[in-house]
This record gives structure tokens, C-alpha cells and sequence, in this order.
């Protein structure tokens, strides 16, 4: 089993998702033609980036849990990581919004993403040093205020909803990369504060990867959205 231990749990996070887009009131299926290009354009730039940090030993990688192929340097499995995280992260949000709609109160939600950027503005640019931190940091800062001044959307509050659900099976996963551990990180690139075993980096991680992918998907769903409506008035 441990050789296939992180293809298990990326095919793991993929199963329950991937079962559940057909339910009818979600039919998230019906969302594909917008998901996959917005996961595929998202996975690039940190594929590109994971094998940068890879070379450069900011991250490393057990071969005792990884089945043997590799892309670019990297495991197979760490480039499946790509697709699974996003479309399980998109699949929940989208969930949180057919089963639990909410007004969404744009106040708290630009609020939270200004105060977040701000905090990691300031330590990203103290620890820029650190090369996890510091790209990490600054980089969800970066889209935070994009989203908050120019982006202007009104789902950032289903997105913070769609994080916070998302967190939870994240660092269950990552809890058990790190622990075994299947991936291993060069502490002189991160700031040391872990979550059990998890660099608190990875939590914001998160709020880059998934923020960047949903932003993609609902653009590419309004743009569907007119072209259908333009169509339909062309009959």
C-alpha cells in the first residue's frame, strides 16, 4: 500500500465529489465546461511554481509513498494534486451555495480579504527571505485586493464560506502528507508555525489556489451566461 499511499488519497478526495456533481439540485456536472478550463489554467501556474520551489528544496517529496512516475520533476501524484484540490474545493463551494443560499453581506467579506491582505503584506515582505512565506503571502495579498478594488465580485462571501468548509478536509489530507510524511518542507523557507504537522503556509495556500480557480470559473460562466443570452435574442 505505500507506494500508492498519495495516489490513494488524491483519488480518495476525488471519489465523494466527483459522485455527488450529479445530484440533482447541485448538478454540478452542468458547471463542467466552465470548471475545467479554470481548473487547468489554475494548476499550471502552481505546477510551474511546485517545480521551481521542488529544485530549489523548499519542498521535497518520499519516494517510499509515490508510485514512480514523474512530470517535470514532479511525482505524478503532486500534479493530480492540482486537479483533485480544485474541483473538490469548487464542488463544496458551489454546494454551500444551492444548499445553503445566504445574502451575501459584501461588507464583512471585503472587510476579512482587506484585513487578511494586510497582515500578509506585512509578513511577507518581513520574511521574503523566506521564500514559502513570502511568495505565498504576498501573492494571496495580491489577489485579495485585486478581487476587493478592481475584480469587485459579488460571490466573495460564498467564497470565504466555500474556504472555511474547505479547510477542514484540506488539513485532514495535508495532516496526513505531512505526518507519514509523503512531502516534507525545508523549514528555513517557512515560518515553522505548523498545524499539527502542517505549515500555516499551506492554510493560505489554500485562499490563493482556490480564490484564483473560482475567480476563472464565474467569469467563464458569465461570459456562457451572455453568449447564451445574446443567442437567444438573435431568434
Amino acid at each position: 500500500m505505500e507506494p500508492y499511499t498519495y495516489l490513494l488519497l488524491d483519488v480518495g478526495s476525488l471519489l465523494g465529489p466527483l459522485a455527488l456533481s450529479f445530484d440533482r439540485r447541485v448538478a454540478f456536472f452542468r458547471s463542467w465546461k466552465a470548471l475545467f478550463p479554470a481548473i487547468a489554467a489554475t494548476a499550471l501556474l502552481f505546477i510551474v511554481w511546485d517545480v521551481y520551489f521542488t529544485e530549489m528544496g523548499v519542498w521535497g517529496f518520499n519516494p517510499d509513498f509515490l508510485t514512480g512516475p514523474s512530470l517535470l520533476g514532479l511525482p505524478l501524484e503532486e500534479c493530480l494534486f492540482f486537479f483533485v484540490v480544485p474541483y473538490a474545493c469548487v464542488f463544496v463551494y458551489e454546494v454551500i451555495g444551492s444548499y445553503f443560499p445566504a445574502k451575501e453581506n459584501s461588507q464583512w467579506s471585503k472587510s476579512l480579504a482587506i484585513a487578511l491582505a494586510i497582515v500578509l503584506f506585512m509578513i511577507g515582505v518581513w520574511k521574503w527571505d523566506h521564500w514559502y512565506t513570502g511568495l505565498t503571502f504576498l501573492g494571496t495579498a495580491a489577489l485579495l485586493l485585486f478581487n476587493v478594488f478592481i475584480l469587485k465580485p459579488a460571490y466573495l462571501g460564498k467564497f470565504w464560506r466555500g474556504y472555511f468548509v474547505s479547510l477542514i478536509p484540506f488539513l485532514i489530507i495535508n495532516g496526513v502528507l505531512t505526518a507519514l510524511p509523503v512531502v516534507w518542507y525545508n523549514n528555513d523557507e517557512n515560518l515553522g508555525i505548523r498545524i499539527t504537522t502542517i505549515p500555516i503556509e499551506d492554510s493560505i495556500y489554500l485562499v490563493w489556489l482556490l480564490l484564483m480557480c473560482v475567480n476563472i470559473f464565474e467569469g467563464l460562466k458569465t461570459r456562457s451566461a451572455k453568449t447564451r443570452a445574446v443567442l437567444s435574442g438573435l431568434k
